[in-house]
């Protein structure tokens, strides 16, 4: 498997964990009790996935000499 191909893999992962956060989070802000700190973790960890994935995109944009 090529660097690109794993990269590429990771960000699919990261995605769907992204996803699944997010799903996670309308969920228990629907309730009408709810552990705030359990939903400030999720959100820090939702905002920390997002880096990450624009992390690995930027790796597979080549560099453009200016």
């Amino acid at each position: 498997m090529t660097d690109k191909e794993s990269i590429k893999r990771r960000i699919a992962e990261l995605q769907l964990e992204h996803r699944g956060l997010d799903a996670m989070i309308d969920a228990i802000g629907q309730q009408t009790r709810f552990d705030e700190l359990q939903l400030r973790r999720l959100k820090k960890r939702k905002l920390q996935i997002k880096d990450s994935i624009m992390l690995l995109q930027m790796q597979l944009v080549p560099d453009v000499q200016a």
